[in-house]
């Protein structure tokens, strides 16, 4: 038999649709919790709470250049946009985790390992 990955139970699910979704409106603190919490208990929660705290991260250092191109006022469109991918693909992240699969965000710097 190959390697058999453990199926997640639907409290891990509920959690890392939670850490997802959290993103949304807290940026990077619901990841950085359930990471520092969770991560060492549930391989499936600490996969996505890394996933999500890379993409929130990701996005802060997109929002201070926004920030700074407001002067040009590119910044504007950029933090626009910015938001919109946040909502889409945290929504998208939760339906996957919800389902007990994993998410990779996509142009995501993987600064935690």
């Amino acid at each position: 038999m190959g390697n058999l990955i453990p199926v997640a139970s639907d409290n891990e699910k509920n959690i890392a649709v939670l850490t997802h979704l959290g993103g949304t409106v807290f940026t990077l603190l619901p990841a950085l919790f359930v990471w520092l919490w969770k991560k060492d208990e549930s391989p499936f929660i600490g996969r996505h709470a890394r996933e999500a705290l890379n993409f929130q991260i990701t996005l802060l250092i997109g929002y201070v250049i926004s920030s700074i191109l407001v002067y040009i006022l590119i910044g504007f469109l950029l933090a626009g946009f910015l938001w919109l991918a946040n909502l889409v693909l945290c929504v998208l992240a939760a339906i996957t985790a919800s389902k007990g699969e994993e998410y990779r965000y996509p142009f995501t710097l993987r600064l935690i390992n």
